[in-house]
C-alpha cells in the first residue's frame, strides 16, 4: 500500500509540475486554463497506462495487486480528463460539431485529430468491457489506444499552443515515443510467448510419438 501511495504521489507531482508550466496569463481565463490542463493531464494518464502494459509481472509484484487494477486507474483517469477537454470546448464555443472528425483536408483531419483520438479511445475502452464476448477480437480493438495517442500528440503539436513550448514538446512527444516502445516490447513478448508455446507443443507431440 505504501508503494502504491508513493507511486501515485510521484505521478501526481509530475502532473502538477507539467501544469505549472502553463503560462500565468491563463490564470485570468479559468475556462481556457481548465481546457488545457484537462488535455495535458489526460494525455499523461493515458500514456502511463499504455507504457506500463509490457511490465505486467513487475507491476503485479511491486504493488501486490492485479496489473489490470493499477492499469485501469490510469486508463479511467485519462478517459475522464480527455473526455471533458473537448466537451468544455464545445460548450464554450456552442459548437458541438468540433466533436466530429473534420475531413475537409488531410491537414484539417490531423489538426482536429483530437476528435478521432477520442472515438478510438472509447472503442478501445468498449473492447475491454466486451472482451468476454469477443475473446478473439478484443485485443486489436483495444490496441487502438496507441493510434489514439498518435492522433492526440499530432493534434497537440498542430493545434495546441502549449506544445509550442520546447519543454512541453519534449515531455509529450517523449511520452508518445515511450508508449510506442512499450507497444513494440509487448508485441515482442507476445511473439516470444507464442514461440515457447509452439516449441512446448512440438516437444510434447514428439514425446507422444
Amino acid at each position: 500500500m505504501k508503494k502504491e501511495i508513493v507511486f501515485f504521489i510521484l505521478v501526481l507531482l509530475f502532473g502538477l509540475a507539467v501544469s505549472f508550466l502553463v503560462p500565468l496569463t491563463y490564470l485570468s481565463d479559468p475556462v481556457t486554463l481548465a481546457i488545457r490542463l484537462l488535455a495535458l493531464n489526460g494525455y499523461i494518464a493515458l500514456s502511463i497506462a499504455a507504457i506500463m502494459t509490457p511490465f505486467l509481472k513487475e507491476i503485479t509484484l511491486f504493488f501486490r495487486k492485479p496489473f489490470t487494477k493499477v492499469h485501469h486507474y490510469f486508463a479511467a483517469a485519462g478517459l475522464t480528463l480527455i473526455t471533458l477537454h473537448p466537451l468544455i470546448v464545445a460548450i464554450q464555443t456552442l459548437n458541438p460539431i468540433i466533436l466530429l472528425p473534420n475531413t475537409g483536408s488531410l491537414y484539417l483531419f490531423f489538426f482536429f485529430g483530437g476528435s478521432i483520438a477520442l472515438i478510438m479511445i472509447y472503442v478501445a475502452f468498449g473492447a475491454v468491457l466486451l472482451k468476454r464476448k469477443i475473446t478473439a477480437y478484443w485485443r486489436p480493438f483495444h490496441a487502438l489506444m496507441y493510434a489514439a495517442l498518435f492522433f492526440g500528440v499530432i493534434h497537440g503539436n498542430l493545434q495546441g499552443f502549449d506544445l509550442q513550448n520546447v519543454a512541453y514538446k519534449v515531455i509529450y512527444d517523449g511520452l508518445f515515443v515511450a508508449a510506442m516502445a512499450g507497444f513494440a516490447l509487448k508485441r515482442w513478448q507476445f511473439y516470444q510467448f507464442r514461440a515457447r508455446m509452439k516449441k512446448a507443443a512440438e516437444v510434447k507431440r514428439n514425446g507422444l510419438n
